[in-house]
């Protein structure tokens, strides 16, 4: 069995998905040993089942709404089952993009792992949060992962939400880290392997747009941020005086995307009509097209 790099999203991220996906072979020396496969929220109906109802997300409750940017997130747990519990897999958020080469990843020594990621930044490293947004796993050693299942633990309140994607259930003797490069967020350097867009109001595709993501109800560096959020979408509803997507700050991380952008056009791989209806439904940046026709080609 191959392995296979998972890219897990809804129809909000497709386009960044299927950039992904191309960047994954483009940038790998040996793009034939290995499968891609996007998953998509659409595919699983226990995740529409739920909309609209309570679910625990770090000690306080919110509603799911499917329609969500981020409503893939739990389909991280979905890999192990898919590959019926045998081999390897990466499992990728639809905002990471390969720099270096995802074969160098697959085929290293996890050392008796069951897991391999990196820890989240800030505040959220201090408390031992573990990024679950780009994963390299030993699928023989993840039976206990039933995704549709655990998912449901998240609506019985069984489950936190953000215990369960930081990995606060597992033995943390089965997982070993890799270098921050292999998910380096928002950061693009020589040294990095997978730049992951991860801030979502700056992500390169959605500048301008208004933002269709909930921020934290539990604040980790400002408390009272989390509660006024909490407040604002009660009395006035979810996305409300959220503002609109920014320009991402580092000009070189819009390059690399829209680089990336362009040589999936002109491959076929996303159409220009497909660009069009995405701009319609405000998944991507209007200007996309304009920004697309500045743009120089990557070095090869």
């Amino acid at each position: 069995m191959k392995p296979i790099v998972f890219i897990h999203t809804n129809h909000k991220q497709i386009v960044g998905a299927l950039v992904s996906e191309y960047s994954m072979r483009r940038n790998s020396a040996q793009p034939d040993a290995f499968d891609i496969r996007i998953i998509q929220t659409r595919d699983y109906p226990f995740l529409r089942a739920r909309e609209d109802q309570e679910y625990l997300r770090d000690g306080v409750t919110r509603r799911w709404h499917f329609e969500d940017l981020q409503s893939f997130t739990t389909l991280r747990f979905m890999p192990p089952e898919l590959m019926g519990y045998q081999g390897r897999a990466i499992v990728v958020d639809p905002d990471v993009f390969a720099v270096g080469d995802v074969w160098d990843l697959l085929s290293r020594d996890m050392g008796g792992a069951a897991i391999m990621c990196r820890p989240r930044s800030g505040h959220k490293e201090k408390q031992g949060v573990l990024a679950t947004s780009v994963m390299l796993l030993d699928c023989a050693k993840l039976t206990h992962w039933h995704c549709e299942q655990q998912f449901n633990e998240l609506f019985e309140f069984k489950r936190d939400y953000a215990k369960w994607i930081g990995l606060f259930y597992e033995d943390r003797s089965t997982i070993k880290l890799f270098e921050n490069e292999w998910n380096d967020f928002d950061k693009l350097t020589p040294a990095t392997k997978m730049l992951h867009n991860t801030k979502r109001r700056t992500q390169p595709w959605k500048t301008g747009l208004p933002v269709d993501f909930l921020p934290p109800e539990k604040s980790a560096g400002v408390p009272m941020l989390g509660w006024l959020h909490r407040v604002r979408r009660r009395l006035f509803g979810d996305y409300t005086f959220l503002g609109h997507y920014a320009r991402h700050p580092d000009p070189n991380q819009e390059r690399f995307f829209f680089g990336l952008l362009r040589e999936c056009v002109d491959k076929g791989i996303i159409s220009e009509a497909m660009l069009r209806e995405e701009m319609r439904q405000n998944h991507v940046r209007h200007d996309a097209l304009q920004v697309l026709e500045r743009t120089l080609p990557l070095a090869a």
